[in-house]
């Protein structure tokens, strides 16, 4: 059994949530509206976060937007809760828990891309360095060098929550 060693624990992911979110409003202040698309399962939990932080914080009205894709074959159908009208013309927000080799965000960067749009950024609660594509979060928690052997979990249990090693 792999022993699992704690990155981050409730209290530094609230920390960190709300740090990237105070980062999205400063990198929005001129909008009225934006889009937080979360990739399912933890990146739309974060993106829920995300958007509650938000809205404590800033004007904007934040629409969150599901993005399911198939992780095992990303180049398959990427489905959105949104429609492209919903999202045409605004600024959007991609946010996943972890980067790690950068495959599911970039096909997330582009299945967004085939509608025109204001402005386009990432988000990602741990950026793990180990890039296979040219993509980068411009928003982060947290930045781990780990080896590739290694595993990062983010864990979104009620009072539970945790960033662990392994």
């Amino acid at each position: 059994m792999k022993d699992h060693h704690p990155i981050l624990d409730q209290q530094q992911i609230k920390h960190k949530i709300r740090r990237i979110a105070y980062q999205i409003y400063e990198s929005n202040v001129d909008e009225t509206e934006i889009i937080i698309a979360g990739i399912a399962k933890n990146g739309y939990v974060l993106a829920e976060k995300l958007v509650k932080e938000l809205n404590d914080i800033s004007p904007l009205k934040t629409t969150i937007c599901k993005v399911e894709i198939d992780k095992k074959n990303p180049l398959g159908p990427i489905e959105t809760s949104l429609s492209a009208e919903d999202y045409q013309d605004k600024s959007i927000i991609l946010v996943d828990d972890v980067l790690n080799s950068g495959t599911t965000l970039i096909y997330g960067v582009r299945h967004f891309l085939e509608v025109p749009l204001k402005q386009f950024k990432t988000a990602v609660l741990v950026d793990r360095n180990h890039k296979k594509y040219p993509v980068k979060a411009d928003f982060k928690g947290i930045s781990l060098s780990t080896s590739l052997s290694e595993t990062v979990k983010v864990i979104f249990e009620k009072n539970k929550e945790r960033v662990e090693l392994s």
